[in-house]
């Protein structure tokens, strides 16, 4: 019986996906929340949370893997880490939001936990 392996595809190439899972999560350390699509918020949220586990066990190597801007690196282990230290998981809130006017597609708030 075939089944469907993996996480959502996004209408990508596997490269592609990786590139935009490691984009957007950068904007959330950076930003702190952003509006996307509901299907890349929810492939974001494991991706982004398993960054900031890392970041608060202090795996530079592991980080430095995803996320390229020294910038968004630094704020990970001096602000987020610390912020996260006591807390064992579900650093992200998935919120719907209306749908996008152009294309009727179901977008979400994807933010950090304060």
């Amino acid at each position: 019986m075939i089944k469907q392996m993996g996480g959502r595809k996004l209408g990508v190439t596997s490269a592609h996906r990786r590139a935009l899972l490691r984009n957007m999560a950068a904007s959330l350390f950076l930003h702190e929340k952003v509006v996307t699509t509901l299907a890349k918020a929810k492939e974001l949220r494991p991706f982004a949370e398993r960054i900031i586990t890392s970041a608060k066990r202090g795996r530079h190597t592991l980080v430095r893997r995803h996320i390229h801007d020294k910038g968004v690196c630094r704020k990970l282990f001096e602000v987020l880490a610390p912020r996260y230290a006591q807390r064992p998981g579900g650093y992200t809130r998935i919120v719907r939001l209306s749908q996008r006017p152009g294309d009727n597609a179901d977008r979400g708030l994807i933010a950090l936990v304060s």
